[in-house]
């Protein structure tokens, strides 16, 4: 007897994918998003198709250009500076707490995840690097041990990473993350803040260069 998937799980496998194509740059700002040809190639209705293109609304990785055109969206430089300043409030708060309250394991497995980077960034892959980076910073908001911080972060994530993946100097990342490991298996909090901020605004200046030529 074939299991018959939810409707509410197929909404989810559909977003999950599509918000994944979207950060990787498969759909890439200005592509249209047609719920016909979109519930063909899923297989599916075109019910769960619409409510996910609905959920990428609220997410901010799509819009409607008019009622029957749905769009990826085009980051403009507010969205941007908007991102950045929400990572630099709360991401460097994060690291403080995270170098005085890191374990020995918390620190092996950032460890291991910059281990993976440098391979993937040897390799150039970029879909890979995006999402280990992705890890490591979710690394550090979990070591900071304080669940409402992660809770403010989660509804911005996935634009999160879809920055993250705008930035292409990826060597000088992998750098700027080894301090920032560095800083915060130092045990200090006043270390591991500077570098944290450090990291994002220089990572705000080079995203604002790949994406508008400037800053």
């Amino acid at each position: 007897m074939t299991k018959i998937e939810p409707l509410g799980a197929v909404r989810e496998r559909v977003l999950a994918a599509l918000r994944q194509e979207i950060i990787a740059g498969r759909l890439r700002p200005g592509d249209r998003l047609v719920e016909r040809e979109l519930a063909e190639r899923f297989g599916v209705s075109r019910v769960p198709v619409r409510e996910a293109i609905r959920s990428l609304v609220g997410e901010g990785f799509v819009h409607f250009e008019t009622p029957r055109r749905t769009v990826v969206r085009r980051l403009t430089p507010t969205d941007v500076k908007e991102l950045f300043e929400l990572r630099e409030a709360l991401e460097v708060y994060a690291a403080g707490l995270a170098a005085s309250r890191s374990t020995p394991q918390d620190l092996a497995e950032l460890r291991e995840l910059l281990d993976r980077a440098a391979i993937a960034t040897r390799a150039g892959d970029a879909e890979t690097i995006t999402d280990i980076n992705t890890r490591f910073h979710d690394r550090i908001l979990a070591m900071a041990g304080n669940g409402l911080l992660i809770s403010v972060m989660e509804p911005v994530d996935g634009r999160l990473r879809w920055l993250t993946r705008q930035n292409e100097e990826w060597p000088q990342l992998l750098t700027e993350h080894h301090e920032l490991y560095d800083s915060i298996a130092s045990g200090d909090p006043d270390r591991a803040r500077a570098h944290a901020l450090a990291h994002v605004q220089a990572n705000y200046r080079s995203t604002v260069r790949h994406l508008f030529g400037d800053g």
